[in-house]
């Protein structure tokens, strides 16, 4: 069955309540009357509550009606936020520069409202040192506390240790931020065009580089 309303004269009762263009109550009307109340105003009229007796219609422009639907319907979409994981890959052994490097990663993933997973490889004879990759996570669990915490705890898997780190921020407000930032940044080329297309363009390239479909969940590494 279809799930459109019935309008103007696909509407098959003797009499119908009628609600008017402003939403004002006009009563039990005949339909014939109703009908004719929707030619004066130039506006269909749709039976909105079917079940009713006697059934509710309102007087409205239906195409517009519709259209506007669809657009609320397009931007809910838009706006869906589905939980992302990330993941970053370290040896326990890890130099202080490659730290930082990994560690920045996982605090630009956080801002954007992902999960992290962290997973620390270990190789030969590390592996009879789990203590070093356990302390890692916790520096870094510790360097990144006002982004995020530590969702699961670290654990021993085969020859890695992983901990899942989870975001203080939704996924939805990091979504708004990332495009009130980008508007702000259109907003500043148009002001200034040659200052800043150059910082528009490195910025956006930036964070494309990282950019997962929200659409459906996915899972990025990097490796030390």
């Amino acid at each position: 069955m279809s799930a459109e309303p019935r309008i103007n004269d696909r509407i098959r009762v003797p009499e119908v309540r009628l609600v008017g263009p402003s939403g004002e109550q006009v009563g039990i009307v005949p339909l014939a009357k109703a009908l004719e109340l929707a030619q004066e105003y130039d506006l269909d009229l749709v039976e909105v509550a079917a079940n009713a007796r006697p059934p509710v219609c309102k007087l409205m422009d239906y195409g517009k009606f519709k259209y506007e639907s669809a657009m609320k319907a397009r931007e809910a979409r838009k706006n869906q936020a589905h939980t992302v994981i990330k993941e970053m890959k370290l040896r326990p052994k890890i130099d202080p520069h490659d730290y930082d490097t990994k560690k920045g990663h996982v605090v630009r993933f956080l801002k954007q409202g992902d999960k992290v997973k962290i997973t620390i490889m270990f190789r030969g004879r590390e592996q009879s040192r789990p203590e070093l990759g356990y302390r890692l996570l916790q520096r870094l669990a510790t360097d990144v506390e006002d982004l995020g915490f530590v969702e699961s705890n670290p654990k021993q898997d085969g020859r890695n240790m992983i901990m899942v780190l989870g975001p203080h921020k939704k996924k939805t407000e990091a979504m708004a931020e990332a495009r009130q930032a980008q508007e702000a940044r259109k907003a500043d080329a148009k002001a200034n065009p040659g200052k800043s297309q150059n910082a528009a363009e490195s910025e956006d390239a930036a964070e494309s580089e990282d950019a997962v479909d929200t659409e459906a969940p996915a899972e990025a590494s990097a490796e030390a």
